[in-house]
């Protein structure tokens, strides 16, 4: 019998800091702008996975305010099948690009850039639209 072949397990954190929200630019490909992110740990809850990548690419600390929505289409990351949850936070501290960062800013719904990875056009969407 085949062993089962399952989806892999990302958070993303839409992170609430300065007037607008925090976005890095990936270092590695897919290249883009992107929603601070990555996998989680064998062993880590969602929200502990949340809170290091959060620190890990943009050296903020972050209160969860709310888990927003969770996106599985299978074409979401060219890479492979991932599952993500997304959670809306508050960032305290110093922005700062780091781990696989190459930049870290702050935007608003009327300044994000054209070069989105992933999926993340759409669920800023969602969360600018309020429809989660």
């Amino acid at each position: 019998m085949a062993a089962p072949r399952n989806p892999f397990p990302t958070v993303d954190i839409i992170i609430e800091h300065g007037g607008g929200i925090v976005l890095i630019k990936r270092r590695n490909p897919p290249y883009g702008w992107a929603i601070p992110g990555g996998f989680v740990d064998y062993g880590e809850s969602l929200e502990r996975a949340a809170a290091r990548e959060a620190k890990e690419e943009t050296g903020l600390d972050i209160d969860l305010v709310k888990q927003f929505h969770a996106y599985s289409a299978p074409e979401r990351d060219p890479r492979f099948h991932t599952i993500s949850v997304v959670y809306v936070a508050t960032g305290n501290g110093v922005l700062k690009a780091d781990d696989d960062a190459a930049e870290a800013a702050v935007f608003n719904r009327g300044s994000l850039p054209t070069e989105l990875a992933f999926d993340h056009r759409a669920i800023l969407e969602d969360y600018f639209s309020g429809r989660y």
